[in-house]
């Protein structure tokens, strides 16, 4: 049994593409009022449109949560124009790959920047508004999405600050999990493979070529799949918390 978001608040951090804007779309289309923050203002408007046309309500917050004022005022506003925050998804993030050995330094920098800075910067600002919702809203519970990975649980030879970025985040928001689960504030953490949105075309050509032969021959997994199971965790009743959901596509072996 699942349950509608009607008069909720949702954040979704990097909504302006993939995952992020597949979720907010998901999350509007259950009754959440939802705020989309990214740094692309011209995609975050052209999806809040589309929500508006559909009778959705959301807002355009233009932010780069790696900057700690910018995550910070990033749910100050989503408070400010939506009245509350009942859900927030973190799933802002960079997947930059390759081996170790002369790897640039500023690819490693910008991973634990976004990765982690960005996502607990959120997390650090919404958790007073997400406490005070699992008290005194309808439905008595509130939700962090933490966007992890496969990443997250396995390691491998080329992925290693990605590696450690997306380890991070499962331990944080397991030990987060057991800090506010009795207050009925919810921790789930997402664990994609394989899918199709744009994080890969940030790294170099060469790293890219590597990939296409890795997962050139599967069907990968589209943005809305991951949304969907973002949208089951959600919308679970107050007595059922999803803590972590692992999907793969079918034919991805590892």
């Amino acid at each position: 049994m699942t349950e509608r978001l009607d008069g909720t608040v949702a954040l979704v951090t990097g909504a302006s593409s993939g995952i992020g804007a597949a979720a907010a779309a998901s999350l509007a289309a259950q009754g959440a009022a939802v705020a989309l923050a990214a740094r692309r203002k011209d995609r975050l408007d052209a999806l809040a449109a589309d929500i508006r046309a559909n009778g959705g309500r959301a807002v355009v917050i233009e932010a780069d949560v790696t900057d700690e004022h910018q995550a910070t005022n990033t749910v100050k506003q989503t408070v400010a124009e939506l009245g509350r925050l009942d859900t927030l998804v973190n799933n802002a993030g960079v997947m930059l790959l390759g081996p170790a050995l002369d790897a640039p330094l500023t690819e490693w920098q910008r991973m634990v920047e976004l990765n982690v800075l960005g996502l607990v910067y959120c997390a650090h600002a919404a958790l007073p508004h997400l406490l005070s919702a699992a008290k005194d809203s309808p439905r008595r519970v509130a939700d962090m999405v933490n966007i992890s990975s496969v990443a997250g649980r396995v390691a491998r030879n080329g992925s290693g600050v990605y590696n450690l970025t997306k380890h991070g985040v499962g331990a944080f928001s397991e030990s987060l999990r057991q800090e506010v689960t009795t207050r009925h504030v919810r921790v789930t953490l997402i664990e994609p493979g394989a899918t199709a949105t744009e994080l890969a075309f940030h790294n170099r050509p060469e790293i890219l070529e590597g990939m296409a032969q890795q997962f050139g021959g599967i069907e990968i997994m589209h943005a809305e799949d991951i949304a969907e199971s973002i949208r089951y965790a959600v919308t679970q009743p107050r007595r059922v918390a999803v803590n972590e959901i692992l999907v793969r596509p079918t034919e991805q072996e590892r």
